[in-house]
């Protein structure tokens, strides 16, 4: 193992670590290290010489990465309080996509473009979940804003299980201009509203986008009227409301139905 590649750490504090984001946990790092992502360096927690941990340094090692070993409480520190599974990158920012990009991907797979358009979520692992559901139903892309709404994290990275490394994010400062500019590429979108078509009735054939709304308030006002129909999830039980990720997922995968049938 190259020395100048490889070290003991035994400090509190790196240079490296207040120039980005981290991913946390095995599985996001070996996504990682797969793919193009920029990672400034390796931390994995010492003592320990398990598989998984073997394979993610030969893959840190393959790509010429700084591997440190360290003691359990500096990933504790480094993941906030996240099981790190002993293994923590530290990365550059994440990078965010363009309208282009997500467009480009579904012709490069000669498909009509499905695209996820997400009205201020607000919870980490919800992002993080919606992105993993949308990797494996073949969604090309999700569009988040700017403002008022979590963005690409450590914690989205980690609720993903790599995902992040899959799927195009958007990120736009209006949600309700960028709608306007999908449909004059002739996208149909939908959105969700109590009073809505039953989505197991909604054929997803065509370039749609759809709206996942807010996890208390839904989809904003303005947003809303640039929707082309809506659907609704019926409920039986006393509960009449479902988690945004949940709810993005029966629908998603409605969506992936209807696209590829059987």
């Amino acid at each position: 193992m190259p020395q100048n590649n490889y070290n003991q750490d035994q400090s509190s504090t790196d240079t490296n670590e207040g120039q980005g984001d981290f991913i946390i946990g095995r599985h996001p790092a070996v996504a990682a290290l797969k793919s193009q992502q920029t990672i400034n360096k390796v931390f994995i927690q010492e003592n320990l010489k398990s598989d998984a941990i073997h394979d993610i340094v030969k893959l840190a090692e393959k790509r010429k990465l700084i591997v440190s070993i360290v003691p359990k409480r500096k990933l504790d520190h480094l993941a906030d309080g996240e099981n790190h599974q002993g293994v923590v990158l530290a990365i550059a920012a994440f990078e965010y996509a363009t309208i282009d990009d997500v467009f480009q991907k579904a012709k490069d797979q000669d498909e009509s473009p499905f695209i996820l358009i997400l009205d201020n979520i607000e919870d980490p692992h919800n992002l993080g979940s919606i992105l993993r559901t949308a990797d494996a139903a073949g969604v090309h892309g999700v569009i988040i804003p700017k403002h008022r709404a979590v963005g690409l994290t450590s914690t989205v990275a980690k609720t993903s299980a790599g995902a992040i490394e899959h799927v195009p994010v958007v990120r736009v400062v209006n949600l309700v201009n960028t709608v306007k500019e999908l449909k004059k590429r002739g996208m149909w979108i939908f959105g969700t509203d109590m009073d809505g078509t039953d989505y197991r009735k909604w054929d997803a054939k065509g370039s749609i986008g759809l709206i996942i709304g807010n996890e208390g308030k839904g989809i904003s006002p303005l947003l809303k009227k640039q929707v082309d129909e809506t659907l609704t999830i019926p409920m039986v039980g006393q509960v009449q409301s479902l988690n945004a990720s949940v709810a993005a997922s029966l629908l998603i995968y409605q969506g992936f139905s209807t696209r590829h049938p059987l």
